[in-house]
C-alpha cells in the first residue's frame, strides 16, 4: 500500500537480524520521564518546554516566550551554501544552531527514529540530526534525519528530503530509521544528542520555530507473534473516515498517486477529528473536480523528494504540528492495552503494520506496509480501524479480529507470500493531539511515554 513498506523491510532487516532479546533497563531516565514499565522497550525524550530549550548548547538561537515556547533565530551564527539536489539550485544561508544535552536512553537501543514540530515561513527550513552513543563508547557521525520546510509550491526554498547513504559500518538511517546493522552482535545505542539547525535567507529577520524535537528509541524483542492481551475497554471515536483509493490515479508525482496515500490520508483523519482542517486558499491548487481535496494536500505536504513517497514518518507528523496548536510525534506501544489507554482518554492512533491476505480477516488485500487509524474498540474487545485502503469513504471502518490485528501490528518478523522471512514494524505508530489536554489525556500519553 506504501513505498514506505520498501523501506520497512530493509531497515528492520537489518536492525533486527538476529534475536535481539528483551533490552535490560538502563539507569538514569529522561530528565521528568519517571521510570518506564518493565515490559516496555521504548524510550521517548522530547524537548517542549522553556526549561528545556535551555539545556544543551545554543549557538544564535533564543527561547520564545509564551503558552507554547520554543526555539528562533536571534542572530547568526554562521554562513553556509546549500545545494539543494531536488531542485538543481544552491543559495546561501544563515543559520543558528542548538544542540541537546546527552539523553541516556532506557533502552539501549537498536532503532531511533527522530521527530520535531515547527513552522517554517517563507524563506526558511530547518535540519534535524542525530548523534548516538554506542555501548563500547564510540559515537555514530551526526546523522541528517530531516531536511524540512511545510509546503512546496514553486516560491519555497527547498524541498523537503531526506538523506541516503548514511552509515558508519555498524548503523545506517534508512529514510527517517536509524538502525544498527546487526541488532544480535553489534553495539547497542545507550545515549544520543539531538542537533537542531535552523535556516534562513541571509539579512532577514524572518525565522524558523521549532516547539517539540525529540526522538523515540527502541529495542523491540524479535518476535513472529505477540502475547494476546485481554479486552479492556468499549469505545469507538467520531473520526473522520476518508478512503485513499477515490484518489487512485490522482497527482501521480507525489507517490504515485492515492492508491499510495495511506500515510497522509491517515494523517487527515486524526488532523480533522481535532477540528483542524487546510483553509479554502490552501486547496485552490486541487482540481475542483476530486472529491476531499484536503487529501492530495496532505499527500502533498507530507512528500520526501528523496524517499519519492508520502510515507516519511517524521515529516507526516511534523505535517500535522503545521496546524494551530497541534503536536505530533512518532513512537512505538508495547500493546493494544496501551492503544485502549490513548482511546479511553480521545486518542486515536495511525497504526502500521503488514501482512499476507489471509493474516487479517475482512481486509481483503495483503500488504508489506501500510497505515490505519485506530478509533476504537467493539465490546469483544475487537479493533475498530478506519482503513484507508477502502473503496469509498463509508466502507472504511471496519472492524478486525484482535488477535489477528495485535500480532500483526506488534511482530518484528513474519513471512511474505514466498515463505521468506521478511521484517514487522513492531508496534510503530504516530500520535498527533493538541497542546490544550485535559488531565485524563495527560495521564494516558505519559502512560505510553510520550510527554
Amino acid at each position: 500500500m506504501s513505498r514506505r513498506s520498501v523501506l520497512a523491510a530493509a531497515a528492520a532487516m537489518a536492525a533486527l537480524a538476529a534475536s535481539a532479546g528483551p533490552a535490560p533497563a538502563v539507569p538514569g531516565a529522561g530528565q521528568g520521564h519517571g521510570r518506564p514499565r518493565a515490559d516496555r522497550h521504548v524510550d521517548n525524550r522530547f524537548w517542549t518546554t522553556a526549561a528545556d530549550w535551555r539545556t544543551g548548547t545554543a549557538e544564535g538561537m533564543a527561547v520564545t516566550a509564551g503558552a507554547r515556547p520554543g526555539l528562533r533565530v536571534a542572530r547568526a551564527a554562521g554562513r553556509t551554501d546549500y545545494a539543494d539536489p531536488h531542485t538543481g539550485k544552491t543559495a546561501t544561508w544563515e543559520y543558528a544552531r542548538w544542540t541537546s544535552p546527552v539523553h541516556r536512553s532506557t533502552v539501549p537501543a537498536t532503532e531511533l527514529i527522530a521527530s520535531w514540530n515547527a513552522d517554517t515561513p517563507k524563506g526558511t527550513w530547518l535540519q534535524t540530526e542525530l548523534r548516538g552513543t554506542y555501548d563500547d563508547g564510540k559515537k555514530t557521525p551526526w546523522y541528517v534525519m530531516g531536511r524540512w520546510a511545510s509546503g512546496d509550491d514553486k516560491d519555497k526554498d527547498i524541498r523537503r528530503t531526506s538523506v541516503d547513504d548514511q552509515t558508519d559500518g555498524r548503523s545506517t538511517v534508512w529514510t527517517d530509521t536509524l538502525s544498527l546493522d546487526d541488532a544480535a552482535a553489534g553495539p547497542r545505542v545507550v545515549s544520543y544528542q539531538l542537533r537542531l539547525t535552523l535556516y534562513r535567507r541571509p539579512g532577514t529577520t524572518v525565522t524558523p520555530t521549532v516547539w517539540r524535537a525529540g526522538a523515540m528509541a527502541s529495542a523491540v524483542p524479535d518476535r513472529f507473534t505477540v502475547p494476546a492481551s485481554e479486552p479492556g475497554l468499549a469505545k469507538e471515536l467520531k473520526v473522520p473516515r476518508y478512503s485513499q483509493e477515490i484518489h487512485a490515479g490522482q497527482y501521480p508525482e507525489y507517490d504515485n498517486g492515492g492508491e499510495a496515500w495511506c500515510s497522509p490520508t491517515s494523517s487527515q483523519m486524526i488532523i480533522e477529528y481535532w477540528g483542524r482542517r487546510p483553509t479554502p486558499a490552501d486547496l485552490t491548487w486541487v482540481d475542483p473536480s476530486y472529491a476531499d481535496p484536503q487529501v492530495c494536500h496532505a499527500a502533498r505536504q507530507t512528500f520526501d523528494y528523496q524517499y519519492d513517497g508520502c510515507g516519511n514518518w517524521p515529516f507526516n507528523a511534523a505535517y500535522a504540528a503545521t496546524y494551530k496548536d497541534l503536536q505530533g510525534v512518532v513512537t512505538r506501544l508495547a500493546s493494544l492495552t496501551e492503544l485502549e489507554t490513548l482511546i479511553a482518554a480521545g486518542i486515536p492512533a495511525i497504526t502500521s503494520q503488514s501482512f499476507l491476505k489471509e493474516e487479517l480477516t475482512g481486509a481483503g488485500y495483503g500488504t508489506a506496509g501500510h497505515l490505519m487509524t485506530v478509533v476504537g474498540f467493539t465490546a469483544d474487545g475487537d479493533v475498530i480501524a478506519n482503513d484507508p485502503a477502502s473503496p469509498s469513504n463509508p466502507a472504511v471502518r471496519r472492524v478486525y479480529q484482535r488477535r489477528e490485528w495485535e500480532n500483526i501490528w506488534l511482530r518484528t518478523k513474519r513471512k511474505n507470500a514466498a515463505g521468506k522471512v521478511v521484517s514487522g514494524t513492531g508496534g510503530v505508530c504516530y500520535l498527533y493531539f493538541p497542546t490544550k489536554l485535559s488531565a485524563a489525556q495527560r495521564r494516558a500519553l505519559a502512560a505510553v511515554g510520550v510527554r
